[in-house]
């Protein structure tokens, strides 16, 4: 089940964060960066891209860069990624001649067999072409469970505010006069083939339907017919709540479990059913992520430890199943142990499917419900191969199956069927590989940071490395939100970097959710230092060890990765030599106020409280930079189009950069959101570029040939 979490994403300004100074420049940022199309910006973005182009485009390299990327982007041997849809396989499929890409659907037996036959529902290029808008597809919400009527999702460039339209998969056609919800950040469900649930901007004035997050708190009911401004209203929150948005739960036996969830924070939420007497709050606690519905019982995992009333303790971490009406006891599915946590979860039709992370290797459970009250939950691992990450890609819930990927370094994907019912798995399809990956070996070792704690990172190598500190390393942590960092196959940086001497590592810091919920409260709001600390530790060890020294590492990092990058350019300048910020959060001190910012007050905390205000002032890495400080030159890249983090991070990092006289690159894609890149091609140029400048940094000249 998709959360805000996973979105990752909200808006708009807290009263007690303070604006930037109006005048013409504050610390050499000009004002006019912060109106994020305004044709001042602009042509100060369009100079920065050029002087990015000519140095890094120029290089021989990019074109074979370029040219490798696009080949893994559109290799027609990629798996499709599945989604069990009205009884069938749907997949989004893009080439080279399809960027945007196309909707299309296969039946399950031939799509198991590895032989899917497939046919086109929606061709997203076609649209875009005719409507002159430059859709990206973001999904779909049907109605179960039949799955004929849904809502198709729309975005303008890979924005998160999307519109939705009324799509019939029966005839692969938009529903003429049908459901049409025009551009918002909104969610809608669907009560019944002529009702939705919708969560949105209803038109009030000075952003009154919308929070403070810039995400919706009124949801309202919709009838076929009715304009937007007569919805019922069902429920609303608070504009300083981060979200409210409405759910439809079902599960393989037919109940249906209609939810309404207020995010109070990022991290905290509360759930109330829609029943025929109204709305009622269900008592679970504040810190949960909820995962599917299976014999009329919520299925979720719980981020605190939790007593339920009447009930035995539930640790932090637990996978538990809960009575929505309260009449019996929570039951506990399973619980980690410390150097285990729960990753995914999905449910079928008949049991729940599982991945977790033991010392952040993927393992995948199948857990089967009680036969009676006797007895409780029975959990099975399947077989699968170790070093590995293991995700859920889908579930069904009108069967027992569920679709699983398994890969690793320089393992390239498998996907995976299991099975619920019979309780197995079998591989159905692998990706060929798709770099040189001979002579590549894996190892997980520890860092011991700061204060002592170990810190685990994976570190890709040739198996000939000398360790005499020569080799290019690229080191790269997210650190942040409870997300892990796991072994993913990725071709791109294996080409770019792996397969032409590169070391690539990735490090399991605080704040992600490699050990559970405690290691994200270790690194969240003013522990957030430790995250810090940690990632300098593995560069250190890595030095010590041999590994690489810091002519010769280079670090990346994107979104709350690239703070964590930016806070350790200008922390450590001395531990690196190349360092790549993506799509960043740079500014701390006003971040409350900017595109999403607001919504992430759980993780990082709030100008408006004096402890958290000293130490936002001291991380934030706008504030930090220093005239005479010896910096790697940086590559800076974001999107104008995003509007979860915004570029005016980006900007302002690269203007008082500019003041400095310290040397930058920086590149800002006009299209892509807040992932910078929607298609092929973009990734490609983007990606190309990164690679460039690696290898200017880190690499002696003449690279071997891509392979």
């Amino acid at each position: 089940m998709k959360t805000i979490r996973t979105i990752i994403a909200c808006a708009a300004m807290l009263g007690a964060a303070p604006a930037l100074a109006d005048s013409p420049a504050a610390d050499g940022v000009p004002a006019f960066l912060s109106d994020v199309t305004g044709p001042d910006a602009l042509a100060w973005v369009r100079r920065q891209n050029q002087h990015a182009f000519d140095t890094l485009q120029g290089d021989s390299r990019y074109r074979s860069f370029y040219d490798a990327v696009l080949a893994v982007e559109q290799d027609r041997h990629r798996i499709p990624k599945p989604s069990f849809l009205a009884g069938r396989i749907y997949n989004l499929w893009q080439d080279d001649q399809h960027p945007r890409g196309i909707w299309r659907e296969s039946d399950v037996s031939s799509f198991i067999a590895a032989d899917p036959r497939w046919t086109t529902r929606l061709d997203v290029d076609a649209l875009a072409r005719q409507e002159h808008r430059d859709w990206v597809f973001q999904g779909a919400e049907c109605l179960t469970p039949d799955d004929r009527p849904c809502l198709v999702r729309l975005s303008e460039a890979g924005e998160d505010a999307a519109s939705l339209r009324e799509f019939d998969l029966a005839t692969g056609n938009f529903v003429p006069g049908g459901f049409a919800l025009p551009r918002s950040k909104q969610s809608a469900v669907w009560l019944d083939r002529d009702t939705l649930l919708v969560a949105r901007d209803w038109g009030g004035t000075a952003d009154s339907d919308m929070t403070e997050s810039g995400y919706p708190f009124i949801v309202r009911r919709l009838h076929r017919g009715q304009g937007l401004d007569h919805a019922e209203e069902v429920m609303r929150g608070r504009r300083t709540d981060v979200a409210v948005d409405p759910m439809v739960l079902t599960d393989g036996e037919g109940h249906r479990l209609v939810l309404i969830r207020r995010a109070v924070t990022f991290f905290e939420e509360q759930y109330s059913r829609l029943t025929p007497q109204g709305v009622q709050k269900i008592d679970l606690p504040a810190r949960l992520e909820v995962h599917g519905l299976l014999r009329n019982r919520l299925i979720l995992s719980v981020n605190q430890d939790w007593t339920p009333a009447g009930g035995k303790p539930v640790p932090a971490g637990s996978l538990i199943s809960v009575d929505p009406s309260g009449a019996a006891p929570p039951q506990i599915i399973f619980t980690p142990t410390v150097r285990q946590s729960v990753n995914e979860v999905a449910v079928t039709g008949d049991g729940v499917v599982m991945t977790v992370l033991d010392t952040v290797r993927g393992q995948a459970w199948v857990f089967r419900p009680p036969v009676d009250t006797a007895h409780g939950w029975t959990g099975t691992r399947l077989p699968l191969p170790d070093m590995m990450s293991v995700h859920v890609v889908d579930a069904d819930q009108r069967s027992g199956r569920a679709f699983l990927s398994v890969s690793g370094f320089v393992t390239p994907p498998q996907l995976w069927l299991a099975d619920t019912t019979a309780v197995s798995v079998r591989k159905i399809m692998e990706l060929p590989p798709q770099f040189d990956a001979a002579g590549l070996v894996v190892d997980q070792s520890w860092a011991v940071s700061t204060d002592g704690t170990r810190i685990p990172y994976f570190v890709v190598h040739r198996k000939d490395m000398r360790l005499d500190g020569t080799n290019p390393a690229l080191l790269t942590a997210y650190g942040g939100f409870q997300v892990s960092s796991v072994p993913d196959y990725n071709p791109e940086f294996g080409r770019l970097w792996m397969a032409r001497g590169g070391v690539y590592v990735v490090a399991n810091i605080r704040g992600g959710g490699e050990f559970g919920p405690a290691w994200h409260e270790a690194g969240r709001g003013v522990h957030r230092q430790r995250v810090f600390d940690d990632f300098a530790a593995v560069a250190r060890d890595m030095e010590k060890r041999g590994v690489t020294s810091p002519a010769r590492l280079g670090i990346r990092g994107r979104s709350n990765g690239g703070l964590l990058m930016g806070v350790e350019f200008t922390q450590h300048p001395e531990l690196w030599d190349a360092v790549i910020i993506g799509v960043p959060l740079l500014d701390m001190e006003h971040y409350e106020g900017m595109a999403a910012g607001a919504s992430w007050v759980g993780e990082y905390g709030s100008m408006a409280v004096p402890d958290q205000r000293a130490f936002l002032q001291r991380i934030s890495p706008l504030r930090a930079l220093r005239a005479g400080a010896d910096y790697p030159e940086p590559f800076i890249f974001t999107s104008t189009r995003d509007d979860r983090v915004g570029p005016v991070h980006a900007r302002r990092f690269a203007a008082r950069l500019q003041a400095l006289g310290v040397p930058f690159l920086y590149y800002e894609d006009t299209e892509g959101g807040h992932s910078g890149t929607v298609n092929a091609p973009e990734i490609a140029h983007e990606r190309a570029l990164e690679a460039v400048y690696l290898s200017r940094r880190l690499m002696n000249a003449g690279p071997p040939a891509i392979r």
